[in-house]
């Protein structure tokens, strides 16, 4: 199911490779948007997918790590090319407090760049925790460097922490009090970090994913227990997380059958 609302055209006017498996396209589009809402991107004659706003202003972008069909066809596109772009979608992130920390796994780091640029701008402390499997994989790097706390950690070694991100994290926290953790990244991430949080005491935003065809809460796909990721969500709060029992545990594919992420 789609949305009635057209796609807006948007020529594609530059793109950055990241590196081997993720790619940013920059286009231009006039409509606001805030830090963790996302775009409903349409590759002509290809598909339809969900994709976090990386970059904000007028110059927008999409940070696209290449895992299927859709995204294979969007790697394949160059700048003057164009794609079907209708939002901004979903609930964005909420700045508060003055000492925050945010954390991100691979490219989940597309969702956080922007939010924490918006909070530096609003005067806030900004520690970042910034994981990948290992150095090449790591994103956003030198866009972060200089303008917050960042803290680098690889599954391998290759760079900074040795370990899972939400190790550093908690290390982090363990030394540190923030008045928010916001956190993105695969959910089964996600499940055990908000498990560190909750015996922390730690109030948290994170940003959640599941299959969506509409983008606007019609067709019910991206259910996950009293919402809906793409109209309630993609950011929900430590006690709306508590509601979601399927959190951590599965997902639905796109003809709705779960899928076990453990």
């Amino acid at each position: 199911m789609r949305s009635s609302e057209p796609f807006r055209m948007a020529e594609i006017l530059e793109v950055v490779e990241e590196s081997s498996l993720v790619k940013t396209f920059r286009f231009r589009d006039d409509v606001p948007a805030e830090p963790g809402q996302f775009y409903m991107v349409w590759v002509p004659g290809v598909d339809e997918m969900p994709m976090s706003i990386s970059y904000m202003g007028e110059m927008k972008g999409i940070t696209v790590h290449r895992i299927g069909k859709g995204t294979e066809a969007l790697h394949a596109m160059k700048e003057g090319d164009v794609i079907g772009i209708r939002g901004p979608y979903g609930r964005p992130y909420s700045l508060e407090g003055k000492k925050v920390l945010m954390v991100a796994g691979g490219t989940a780091v597309a969702s956080l760049a922007p939010l924490a640029e918006k909070a530096v701008e609003n005067g806030l402390e900004v520690f970042f925790a910034l994981g990948a499997r290992d150095k090449g994989k790591l994103v956003f790097v030198e866009r972060l460097k200089g303008t917050v706390d960042l803290h680098i950690a690889t599954d391998d070694g290759s760079m900074g922490y040795h370990g899972f991100v939400t190790n550093l994290a908690k290390e982090l926290m363990e030394k540190e009090r923030f008045d928010m953790v916001y956190a993105c990244g695969p959910e089964i991430m996600l499940y055990y970090f908000f498990r560190t949080t909750q015996e922390m005491g730690v109030k948290v935003q994170f940003s959640l994913e599941r299959y969506m065809k509409c983008g606007i809460g019609l067709c019910g796909s991206c259910a996950v227990g009293p919402y809906l990721v793409c109209r309630d969500g993609p950011i929900f709060t430590e006690k709306e997380i508590l509601k979601m029992p399927e959190f951590g545990n599965y997902m639905r594919d796109a003809s709705g059958r779960k899928v076990g992420l453990k």
